[in-house]
């Protein structure tokens, strides 16, 4: 036992030792973060007497968001895009070199999020790209952490079309970082269980106000899409806001309890849709 640790010890500082100076203050921000929403959660709760250790607890913070996060941290920038980098040489042309930080900060954010709005909206409308996205809204209970449930190919996807644009448009390692501290940050925020009110602003910044909705297994599910800027939903016709409370959130469907099987879960077979009489008599 005494050896795992010691092992385990030197795997953490080894791993904080090769971070950047921007990598490790993301991640002091990150942690930072995600202990002020455990804290602020049970000041201004939105669901009074929601535990902090709810089910899936375990899973989604020690599996989802460390264990899965790293290696597909490791696959996306060691594999994925130095391939796509190499291949192109486009990084090599160093076009954001001269761009302030900030600006390229704001860039990525709204062109990021104005993708992950439309793909939001393919996922629901899509059966195939439904099956990836349907383990982030399998929790019952929505809180700083049950963003981070998401299926493996699903970050997969985002993550790369993501971060694919900073290396090839030549942005400095700092903006990759940044731009992670950002998402993280914000994921947190808008599944929080917050009673927030932040009035005119949540139609231009989104919050757990509008996306809790999401969450819901009620008419919100299949609106309120925004991940960052809740405009996009105001202006595209997709804004549920009601004001009363959602009854439940979740699936309404079977869905398994634990990572390695909520993996496997999405490549399940489709049910055939049953013939009908009359294409039957024409077979």
């Amino acid at each position: 036992m005494a050896n795992i640790f010691t092992v385990a010890v030197n795997w953490v500082e080894n791993y904080f030792a090769q971070m950047s100076d921007a990598e490790f203050y993301s991640t002091i921000a990150i942690a930072g973060t995600a202990v002020f929403f455990i804290v602020a959660e049970r000041i201004w709760p939105y669901t009074k007497g929601q535990k902090v250790l709810r089910e899936g607890f375990f899973d989604d913070l020690a599996l989802y968001t460390i264990a899965q996060s790293y290696i597909l941290g490791i696959l996306i920038f060691t594999y994925i895009i130095n391939f796509i980098d190499s291949s192109t040489g486009l990084s090599r042309l160093q076009l954001f070199r001269d761009v302030p930080i900030w600006i390229q900060l704001l860039f990525f954010l709204v062109t990021h999020d104005l993708y992950i709005y439309w793909m939001h909206r393919w996922q629901h409308s899509n059966k195939y790209l439904w099956r990836i996205h349907e383990a982030h809204h399998s929790p019952k209970k929505v809180d700083w952490l049950s963003g981070s449930r998401s299926h493996a190919l699903e970050i997969l996807i985002n993550q790369t079309i993501e971060f694919l644009p900073i290396v090839l448009l030549g942005s400095p390692p700092e903006v990759i970082a940044y731009k992670g501290v950002m998402s993280a940050v914000w994921g947190m925020y808008i599944h929080s269980n917050l009673d927030m009110h932040t009035g005119w602003l949540q139609k231009i910044i989104n919050g757990p106000e509008m996306h809790r909705w999401h969450h819901s297994t009620g008419k919100g599910r299949n609106r309120n899409f925004a991940t960052k800027l809740a405009i996009w939903d105001w202006i595209f016709g997709t804004v549920y806001f009601p004001e009363t409370k959602p009854d439940e959130y979740g699936l309404k469907t079977f869905f398994p309890k634990h990572y390695i099987m909520q993996t496997i879960f999405a490549f399940r077979p489709f049910k055939r849709a049953p013939r009908t009489t009359a294409t039957e008599s024409e077979a």
